[in-house]
């Protein structure tokens, strides 16, 4: 089993290019090789395989802090399942973890989400959904800080706030105040909880 992300920036039209171009590729470069393993295409859209499927969900938490801390957010679906052909580029991939991700990414707009997963068992993404969603109160709200901070936490795993201070530049009580606001231990539950979903497909 593999995980796909698909995603588009959001309002990308309404900024300059420039702007947030060298900034999702920076970001993307820490998922691997372009275009074997992330790609851009059609300007503002992006496809990403996540081999270990169990990091999806964190992945795209990640791509959405980056993103948030640019002042920037994406629409991301996360579809699971095989990959029946590997091609050069992964936009020429194909299997159902491609199939579901795609198909589910044309309806994120119509549903008025940022961010939804689909396995193909039904029980599993209602539930998954519905949590992903309230969690998506807050983090589509994201100030820049906040977003920067739970960037920052993700990528270092075994820092304290003491450690994770300098990275942001701020006192050890600004990190602490940072981590409330981002909501950080609950993305940190959610995403134990879908660890374990998944691994009972």
């Amino acid at each position: 089993m593999t995980s796909v992300i698909t995603g588009d920036l959001i309002d990308s039209r309404k900024q300059k290019s420039k702007d947030w171009v060298e900034g999702l590729k920076k970001i993307l470069s820490h998922f691997g090789e372009t275009p074997v393993e992330w790609e851009i295409y059609r300007g503002d859209e992006f496809q990403i395989e996540i081999k270990n499927p169990e990091d999806a969900l964190l992945s795209a938490i990640l791509i959405k802090a980056h993103l948030k801390a640019l002042k920037l957010d994406a629409r991301m679906s996360i579809g699971f399942g095989d990959k029946t052909h590997d091609a050069e580029k992964i936009s020429e991939s194909n299997g159902s973890a491609f199939i579901n991700s795609g198909e589910l990414f044309e309806t994120l707009k119509k549903q008025r989400v940022t961010l939804a997963v689909r396995t193909g068992d039904r029980a599993t993404d209602e539930k998954m959904n519905l949590m992903i969603r309230l969690a998506l109160t807050f983090m589509d709200n994201w100030p820049a800080p906040s977003a920067e901070f739970t960037a920052i936490a993700i990528e270092n795993p075994g820092l304290s706030q003491e450690e994770l201070a300098p990275k942001l530049g701020v006192k050890r009580a600004a990190v602490s105040r940072r981590q409330k606001r981002a909501q950080f231990d609950l993305i940190m539950d959610l995403d134990r909880y879908f660890r374990k979903q998944i691994n009972n497909l």
